[in-house]
């Protein structure tokens, strides 16, 4: 079976669901271009949630992706934030913001029974995870609404795992990709390759279908993941600068400065994601046992970002972006996808 006749679009081109910069507009274009558009769910309450799905079948009748994490919910310790804390404190100091304005709190949401609510109500044609698969309880009942689930792996022990516990598709997902690495088996990232080392590997390790995710960008790319047995692609990264995209112009600029790099980094969040280097990264090193676990570092890094972009820097901004953005383009979603599908027969 095609990915396109399971999933019900008229490409094999999936848009990655991206938290932060995009909305149900960017989604909608995708679709309307004959890909999958995709939701990110996580950071939006369930009315957001609902207003947003709403919006979305309203405006189209082709499928589209609704994505979750699926996380475990930890509550650091106080010695750990206060470490944290004292860590950001010279910059707290320069900006002048007094460390009585953090207001602390997760901002990303695991996939629990009122998401679950909503799937049934709504009844999107496909749920994605991230960082594994919900309870099989909730998971039985997403799929008994008929939707398709896709999960991202990030080894082949985790898409022999998504395999055995009701995913329907697998997300390879390379080294390369922007982001939050998809990982729940085992949080040592040596474990991890790039796509077209893992892609392969998992293709001959699961019968499921399997999608290629990571430093995808133009034609050529799709080829290649089309020869190591993708029966699809999923990238977000291209997307970034497109019209539809609710992106900033400090991210915009960012993505089009040649002297960017990327780098997985867990200060942002408490666990590791893939974005453009910048001054938090150089001060503490993109990856420190000083951030709190997921997602509580966001917490106290809020009012730093804040003073900052208003100031006009990206010093405390998470700008999630894959190892391919040099290629990105300013142009209309549509263009994206008829890039991407330039490399696949249809």
């Amino acid at each position: 079976m095609t990915l396109t006749s399971l999933l019900g679009c008229a490409l094999p081109i999936i848009q990655a669901p991206m938290a932060g910069v995009q909305d149900h507009r960017l989604a909608l274009a995708v679709c309307r271009a004959g890909g999958l558009g995709s939701l990110p769910a996580a950071m939006l309450t369930p009315a957001a949630l609902r207003t947003a799905l709403t919006e979305l079948q309203g405006a189209t009748s082709a499928p589209f992706n609704v994505n979750f994490f699926c996380h475990r919910e930890v509550t650091p310790d106080a010695a750990h934030l206060a470490r944290w804390r004292h860590a950001l404190a010279p910059g707290y100091e320069r900006l002048g913001i007094p460390q009585s304005c953090i207001v602390p709190g997760p901002s990303r949401q695991p996939f629990g029974p009122e998401q679950e609510a909503l799937i049934e109500a709504l009844r999107p044609a496909v749920v994605s995870f991230h960082f594994g698969l919900p309870t099989p309880e909730l998971l039985a009942r997403v799929k008994g609404t008929g939707a398709k689930v896709l999960a991202s792996a990030t080894t082949v022990a985790e898409a022999r795992w998504l395999e055995a516990h009701g995913a329907d598709v697998i997300i390879a997902q390379g080294l390369e990709a922007g982001g939050h690495r998809g990982h729940f088996l085992a949080e040592d990232l040596t474990l991890q390759a790039g796509l077209f080392a893992l892609l392969p590997q998992i293709v001959d390790a699961v019968r499921l279908p399997v999608v290629a995710a990571g430093g995808i960008m133009d034609a050529r790319a799709v080829r290649a993941a089309r020869s190591l047995g993708a029966v699809g692609v999923q990238v977000g990264t291209a997307f970034l600068l497109c019209d539809e995209a609710t992106t900033s112009p400090l991210h915009r600029a960012a993505l089009l400065d040649p002297a960017r790099h990327s780098a997985i980094t867990n200060l942002f969040t408490g666990r590791p994601a893939r974005g453009l280097h910048n001054r938090l990264m150089g001060w503490l090193g993109p990856l420190s046992p000083l951030a709190p676990p997921f997602p509580h570092a966001s917490a106290a890094l809020a009012p730093l970002r804040s003073v900052a972009e208003a100031a006009g820097r990206d010093d405390f901004t998470p700008l999630w972006a894959g190892q391919g953005h040099s290629a990105c383009r300013a142009v209309a979603a549509a263009e994206v996808v008829a890039l991407l599908a330039a490399g696949w027969d249809v």
